[in-house]
């Protein structure tokens, strides 16, 4: 099946400034709201803390429940709706993590029925000290940042032959994050500022599809972490394993394009780059087209249907799959068009 018919030529570089505003524009304001909330809103395994799911058989207030666990010694506590309304569900989240062992179910229940007259169902309980979230954060950022320098090692390698350069260029640079690491600076930071010096030096040694492969990476996944944040939607381990997919399936479709202006590059050599490209992305369009609706569908069916535990899971692969399938077209393409030696 094809959607685009064969010949089309659509101006897609010629649009690229406008791609490059539109994507900048999106950047900027993921930066402020997660300047403004001050980072994610992390859930406990982040954060750190206790995660209690209650059910009632009756809707009960939600300052009764506050009052329930001021019985207990739950103070400062975070209540809020959980699941489709009139289910009756709530999350109970403190930030700082209780003794979770025998009897604490049964303190809850108890207290919660005595303040709301209705005993609760405990749904789940669960609890993650400080430093282990500390850690979770830690080794997340790490996985990611080595995901996107084992991606350039590849990417260099297959499109441009220098397997070598690029490996020892993202080996130093994952040693330099390593024993930085070890002398506690903050991770945030360190990531950014070895993100900042990869693109430099990629743009130094002409890694030019190295170059657009992680600058369209990059900037799926902020993106997508600044839509969490503009949404206030919560931040846990399977938006990181949704994130890492997200890598994978925005590199398949930029390897895609990259494969195929590789090839015209050899067959049609009377054509300029962009004209090159154009053509490349032009060709692979349909595909793309057909991969991301077939996948949305599956997210789509996941989003209404998985119920709340992955809903944000599907959330954020449909904005990742959305984002990442319009960056491959409108971000690593260009970005390979700017880099490229010959169009300086």
């Amino acid at each position: 099946m094809q959607f685009i018919k064969p010949g089309t030529s659509i101006d897609f570089i010629g649009k690229r400034k406008l791609g490059f505003s539109f994507s900048l524009a999106l950047v900027i304001i993921s930066f402020i709201s997660l300047i403004i909330h001050q980072g994610p809103n992390y859930g406990i395994d982040f954060a750190g803390g206790t995660l209690v799911q209650v059910k009632f058989d009756k809707t009960p207030a939600i300052q009764d429940i506050r009052s329930g666990l001021e019985q207990i010694g739950i103070a400062n506590s975070s209540v809020q709706n959980f699941g489709n309304p009139g289910e009756n569900e709530f999350l109970i989240r403190t930030g700082t993590p209780d003794m979770t062992g025998q009897g604490f179910s049964q303190a809850i229940t108890q207290a919660l029925e005595s303040a709301t007259g209705s005993a609760p169902d405990i749904r789940r309980v669960e609890m993650v000290g400080p430093q282990v979230g500390k850690d979770l954060r830690k080794q997340a950022l790490l996985a990611m940042f080595y995901s996107l320098l084992f991606i350039t090692i590849y990417i260099s390698g297959r499109f441009e032959m220098k397997w070598v350069l690029s490996g020892v260029t993202a080996g130093a640079l994952m040693s330099a994050v390593y024993f930085l690491s070890i002398f506690n600076m903050s991770m945030p930071i360190l990531i950014a500022a070895a993100l900042l010096v990869t693109l430099v030096l990629f743009w130094y040694l002409e890694l030019k599809y190295a170059m657009g492969a992680i600058v369209a990476l990059i900037h799926d996944v902020f993106i997508t972490v600044g839509l969490f944040s503009i949404l206030d939607y919560e931040f846990s381990l399977p938006i990181i394993a949704a994130l890492l997919t997200i890598i994978g399936y925005s590199l398949n479709d930029t390897i895609i394009v990259f494969d195929r202006i590789r090839e015209n590059n050899i067959q049609a050599r009377k054509l300029t780059m962009m004209e090159i490209i154009n053509k490349s992305i032009n060709e692979t369009l349909s595909r793309t087209i057909l991969t991301s609706l077939t996948t949305l569908i599956v997210l789509f069916s996941l989003l209404f249907l998985g119920g709340e535990i992955i809903h944000n899971f599907a959330f954020a692969m449909i904005a990742g799959v959305l984002i990442g399938t319009y960056s491959s077209v409108f971000v690593a393409s260009p970005i390979v068009l700017l880099t490229d030696k010959k169009n300086r």
